[in-house]
């Protein structure tokens, strides 16, 4: 078996920071490296969209809860609401409402900045585990094939496991070309989406109680979220794909809210009081790197979170596969050593990231201004998802069974079980 000796991570983002949670299972020592300050639960300047509205997913949530346990209860105590899925809430598929129902399912309603911060200082305290700011990495270290460290500023420090959490401007590919190592093949779904986000003073009287509502894309190319979040502020994000980009303005702003196809979002906007400007953000496209697909990927060094896969932001996927991958490694370092952990870890992770992956391009694909080939598989799921979104309007039992698969508890295939897809396909239908 290979040594375990020491870890290192490099992005102490959410990915990051789930990475060392599991590694400190493994190796007694472990050393988070992150460009940035980190500075308690302010954004951090190499994570733009941190600003922006952020959906942990039921699945996200256990998961962590598993790693940490208490982390809900710890996050709620410091301010951010806790509601159920459907209720308190309000989700629009195809602008219509989705059935209020008992779901289940739990949603945290804290800001990226500060549900990072209290992970962040969960994982700081376990023992062996060293989080360095402001310590970028330049390059990986290398022995006889093998990656054997990350070369940083003035020194190289060594590592038995090197693990890259840097998101979407991972230099991976180019760290790999380096050792002469073919970068993986890429699967890319431009959307050109554009977003901006602002945050509101609340008042009791909005959405009559209400702590969230969210407003899918399905009908068209605009968007939106509003989620209350610590401090009793409304966080309001307003997105739309194919260029159609929201104003960062406070009369485009609001003009662009009263276009989505319910009301909801524009009345908080128009009603309430503003506490800061509009923030803008661009994402150009959705890239998944199939690092399975590499026939010798060098020991020693994995790719994981956004570096591996990045989604359309839209549908909230990405914390919660990040944490469905950090499962995935904390099982393949349990099952042996670090010699053939890479390709054991990416073929765990690509049936993971096929699920989400799946759902986001097909949804995606539905827009007619989006490149790319829409097999006739894609077509049927659309259409089939698009009566199960009328169907929830009604039926209790499908909205229920839809929100279990939107937040990635369930597999989209329990929409196809016999009895449910009798269920979408009458309640469609007058």
């Amino acid at each position: 078996m290979s040594r375990r000796e020491h870890a290192v991570v490099i992005g102490a983002g959410i990915a990051g920071m789930l990475a060392a949670r599991v590694l400190a299972d493994a190796f007694p020592r472990v050393t988070v490296l992150e460009r940035d300050t980190l500075d308690g639960a302010a954004p951090r300047r190499g994570a733009p969209q941190a600003r922006h509205l952020h959906g942990l997913m039921e699945r996200g949530r256990s998961i962590m809860e598993e790693l940490y346990p208490g982390l809900t209860a710890e996050v709620a105590g410091r301010g951010a609401p806790v509601t159920e899925v459907l209720v308190g809430s309000r989700w629009y598929l195809s602008g219509l409402r989705a059935r209020p129902t008992p779901t289940g399912l739990t949603t945290l309603l804290a800001s990226r900045p500060l549900l990072e911060d209290a992970i962040r200082a969960r994982t700081s305290a376990l023992p062996g585990v060293e989080v360095r700011p402001r310590t970028a990495a330049e390059g990986l270290a290398v022995e006889g094939g093998r990656v054997t460290g990350v070369r940083v500023a003035g020194e190289t420090i060594p590592a038995d496991l090197v693990v890259d959490a840097t998101g979407r401007a991972s230099r991976a590919t180019d760290w790999l070309a380096g050792l002469g190592v073919a970068a993986p093949p890429e699967e890319r779904v431009e959307i050109d989406l554009g977003y901006s986000s602002r945050t509101y003073r609340r008042r009791p009287e909005h959405l009559d109680g209400d702590l969230a509502v969210v407003v899918s894309t399905m009908a068209g190319s605009r968007g939106g979220g509003a989620v209350l979040v610590e401090g009793d502020r409304w966080h309001v994000t307003l997105g739309g794909m194919l260029g159609d980009h929201p104003p960062t303005d406070h009369e485009g702003f609001t003009a662009f809210a009263k276009t989505l196809p319910v009301p909801d979002i524009h009345g908080i906007v128009a009603d309430a009081e503003p506490l800061d400007d509009p923030v803008p953000h661009r994402f150009r496209a959705s890239v998944r790197r199939r690092y399975e697909a590499l026939a010798a990927p060098p020991p020693g060094f994995l790719v994981l979170g956004d570096a591996l896969c990045s989604f359309n932001p839209l549908y909230a996927q990405g914390m919660t596969v990040a944490a469905q991958q950090a499962m995935a490694l904390r099982e393949c370092l349990s099952d042996g050593g670090t010699e053939r952990l890479a390709a054991r870890f990416y073929a765990a992770a690509a049936a993971l990231v096929d699920v989400a992956w799946g759902m986001s391009i097909s949804s995606d694909l539905n827009h007619p201004g989006v490149a790319g080939r829409r097999k006739p598989g894609i077509r049927l799921r659309n259409a089939f998802v698009g009566l199960a979104h009328r169907a929830a309007h009604t039926d209790a039992v499908v909205s229920r069974t839809f929100m279990r698969v939107a937040n990635l508890v369930d597999p989209p295939a329990v929409l196809f079980r016999p009895a449910t897809a009798a269920r979408i396909i009458y309640r469609s239908f007058p």
